[in-house]
């Protein structure tokens, strides 16, 4: 488990994943090599994943963002398993989440347009095996996105 101080530290480099760890450790109110010490130990017990870069993917000319509700025939043992595989290689497809309860999986799709995405949904989507019921949500404006923790 993290502590107050790894939570702190956290909280920090949360609010601003490129800063140096020099700013970082100052703004957590520890030595450098004390940041950097946490940091490793965090990174080592996975509690800190990594950075990464978060692209916005409207301003490059993807305009339609769909959230697909997947239901699944399970009567196939391997029905769970054949549809993400299939899924995982459909480049438009941003994530993949799985459920329990009616809904066994959501994807979320994106398309350039309209034309794009009844392309995708015609020769990509409904080519994937195992569907019993399929529900479109298409995407209307993001309210709020969850991008840091309340440490």
């Amino acid at each position: 488990m993290a502590d107050d101080t790894d939570r702190r530290l956290l909280r920090h480099l949360q609010a601003d994943p490129a800063q140096p760890v020099a700013e970082l450790a100052r703004r957590a109110n520890m030595t450098e090599a004390t940041a950097s010490r946490r940091l490793d130990r965090l990174r080592r017990r996975g509690i800190l994943k990594g950075a990464q870069a978060v692209i916005d993917w409207r301003s490059l000319g993807w305009e339609v963002e769909v959230s697909l509700r997947v239901t699944l025939d399970k009567t196939d043992p391997r029905a769970f398993d054949e549809f993400l595989a299939a899924a995982r290689q459909v480049p438009e497809v941003l994530e993949i989440q799985t459920f329990l309860g009616r809904v066994d999986v959501r994807l979320n799709v994106i398309a350039r347009d309209m034309d794009h995405y009844r392309e995708i949904y015609r020769a990509r989507i409904l080519t994937l095996p195992h569907i019993a019921d399929l529900e479109a949500l298409m995407h209307v404006a993001e309210i709020k996105r969850g991008e840091s923790l309340p440490l």
